[in-house]
């Protein structure tokens, strides 16, 4: 686990004004298994880029629709809960693992797409990193 690339990064870009800088395409500059999700209307994206989530999406995980959108919230309420307490406490829990803190908001309608693959992230988690994060 050491050795694992930085693999998750969040970031919400909630602003209300705009940024005089002109605007750079990173999507170019993304490892080829990065996985992107991000909705739009909310100016919200996560980069995954961790070896292996993309397979495991398209081999492993269950269809998008096989649990409802609801579903997936109350599930990522909890998994966001234990990966912020274990990221805030790195002399407890691996520091390289839990790098960053997760910004997810209950009530926010972030999609079934956004929920799905952060609930499935979490599921790939346990799965490669032999953890459980109940």
């Amino acid at each position: 686990m050491r050795n694992i690339a930085f693999f998750l990064m969040m970031m919400f870009l909630v602003s209300s004004c705009d940024s005089l800088a002109p605007a750079v395409d990173k999507s170019n500059q993304l490892p080829d298994h990065a996985v992107r999700i991000t909705n739009d209307d909310l100016e919200y994206e996560i980069i995954i880029i961790d070896i292996g989530f993309d397979t495991y999406l398209h081999s492993i995980a269950r269809p998008a629709n096989y649990y409802s959108q609801s579903y997936y919230e109350l599930k990522n309420i909890f998994y966001v809960t234990e990966w912020n307490i274990r990221a805030g406490n790195p002399m407890r829990y691996d520091p390289n693992l839990y790098e960053n803190q997760i910004d997810y908001i209950q009530g926010v309608d972030y999609g079934l797409d956004v929920n799905y693959k952060l609930y499935n992230y979490f599921k790939f988690v346990e799965y490669k990193y032999k953890v459980s994060l109940k």
